[in-house]
């Protein structure tokens, strides 16, 4: 499976490159929970964040809902698990209203292996009650759950234009480590300001079009080996151009979803199959499963 999915790196985020490349300093979303470091010419930037733990109910079964402090999201509805494509939709609300939808909906592609519970807000792996599969490095599946996103990053000087989320312009040692032997394993580093230390790493200024733009979703937060790294909101090749583990989209759309993000409302990110939407939309506090759509 693994040397399968070596040839497909390429195409995407997510998986493991056949030789060490660069990956830029991520951007720290503004948000106490996140961890923030600031990025000089030449600095290391590790981006690991801890998740927050899942409440427990009166039972002591874990029970999830999207923090109460998020006034947006990024939703994404893929069809089934074994799915490689998804539909996105952008959501506001302010305190204690209703959720409110931003523009229509918009295409995308996911992993090659589909869909896989991550870890993240909603905790590590599938919910209490829930089954599916869970996310590993390399199985070529995006990380299904609740997300954090940490800014934005490409290779152009600026952000689009009116963007307020953080952004980092990436250079060329700048590198996503997807080894789970490396000590920086899921951070993004500037490979001239650590000791490198991973057989495998993603090049975050690449030869094509596909990380022009990124936004970094915090999956995997603690880093735990093994269980997935480098995922991304990216710049699709083409409509069917699915990724190792990332969600890609049309330039044009993640530009104009970059501007728009507003770091002090904590947008968060949401990918589910549609049958687990459905079923914990009202739990999680989402948008409705129909407006999704």
């Amino acid at each position: 499976m693994r040397r399968a999915l070596l040839a497909l790196a390429v195409l995407g985020c997510g998986g493991r490159d056949p030789a060490p490349k660069p990956a830029p300093a991520p951007v720290a979303a503004p948000d106490a929970a996140v961890a923030a470091a600031a990025v000089d010419a030449g600095a290391a930037v590790a981006v690991a964040v801890d998740a927050a733990p899942a409440a427990l109910d009166a039972s002591g079964d874990r029970t999830v809902r999207i923090p109460d402090d998020t006034g947006e999201l990024v939703v994404a509805v893929a069809p089934d698990w074994k799915a490689k494509t998804a539909t996105l939709t952008h959501w506001r609300r302010a305190a204690g209203g209703p959720w409110e939808r931003v523009g229509a909906p918009w295409p995308a592609v996911i992993g090659v292996g589909g869909v896989a519970w991550g870890r993240g807000l909603h905790g590590d792996g599938a919910p209490a009650g829930r089954g599916g599969p869970a996310k590993r490095e390399g199985d070529g599946k995006t990380p299904a759950g609740i997300f954090d996103l940490a800014g934005a990053y490409g290779v152009a000087a600026a952000a689009p234009a009116g963007a307020r989320v953080p952004y980092t312009q990436a250079t060329d040692h700048a590198r996503c480590v997807d080894d789970p032997a490396s000590a920086h394993y899921n951070q993004i580093v500037d490979d001239t300001a650590v000791a490198v230390d991973w057989s495998s790493a993603e090049d975050l200024r690449r030869g094509d079009v596909q990380y022009d733009w990124v936004v970094d979703v915090r999956h995997n937060p603690g880093a735990t080996p093994g269980a997935g790294s480098c995922i991304f909101l990216h710049v699709w090749r083409n409509a069917k151009g699915i990724t190792v583990g990332c969600t890609a989209m049309a330039a044009d759309d993640l530009a104009r979803l970059i501007a728009a993000l507003d770091p002090a409302a904590h947008p968060r990110y949401v990918l589910l199959p549609a049958a687990e939407y459905a079923a914990l939309a009202d739990a999680w506090g989402l948008p409705p499963a129909a407006a999704t759509r």
